[in-house]
This record gives C-alpha cells, sequence and structure tokens, in this order.
C-alpha cells in the first residue's frame, strides 16, 4: 500500500519541508499547490497527483480543460510520476464535456 496524502491549500511554500519522505513511499495530491514547481522540487521523491481546478471542471469550456490537462501531463507528468486528477476530485456540480475533456486528454497526450 502507497499512502495517498491530500495537501489542501497552497503548499507551494512547504515543498522544500515534505520533500523529506523515502522516495517512492507516497502519493501527494495538490489542490492548489503550483504542479509544476512541485515537479521541480520533488521530482522523482513523490507520485504528483491534481490539480485540475473544480472552478474549470464546473464552469470552464472542454477547450480550457484539454489546454491545462495537456499543459499538466506535458510539464509535470514527463517521465512518469502523475495522476491528473481535479484539484480535490471530481465535483458533483463539473459539466459532463468537461470531465469528458479530461479524460480524453489523458488518452491524447500521455506516453
Amino acid at each position: 500500500l502507497v499512502p495517498l496524502v491530500l495537501w489542501e491549500g497552497d503548499c507551494t511554500t512547504r515543498l522544500e519541508t515534505i520533500a523529506d519522505i523515502p522516495a517512492g513511499k507516497a502519493i501527494y495530491w495538490f489542490e492548489r499547490t503550483d504542479l509544476f514547481h512541485a515537479k521541480e522540487v520533488l521530482g522523482d521523491v513523490v507520485c504528483l497527483r491534481g490539480n485540475v481546478p473544480a472552478s474549470m471542471l464546473n464552469t470552464g469550456t472542454p477547450e480550457e480543460v484539454r489546454d491545462y490537462c495537456r499543459k499538466l501531463i506535458e510539464g509535470v507528468g514527463k517521465n512518469g510520476g502523475f495522476i491528473l486528477d481535479g484539484g480535490i476530485g471530481i465535483p458533483d456540480e463539473a459539466r459532463l464535456e468537461n470531465v469528458r475533456a479530461m479524460f480524453q486528454s489523458v488518452h491524447d497526450f500521455s506516453a
């Protein structure tokens, strides 16, 4: 089993501290933390998960979701260690076409 730690809010300023963990021993799920910076700081120490904003899934367009997901997949997901997900999951209010766009992005842009 691998522990899944949900970091609510923005933990960007705490990344150096939470990097002190044995490699491969946790999945860090970030709500609003800058995942690009998290990837730089944490590297391959943990698997990163997140962080498509709930507001984007609820009110954005499929094109906005697709573009955002592509940036995450190509930037944070390069070389693995990344799980694309909503910031705190998929909200009940999410537009179905946006959820589909998120899932399709994984198919289209993952290696």
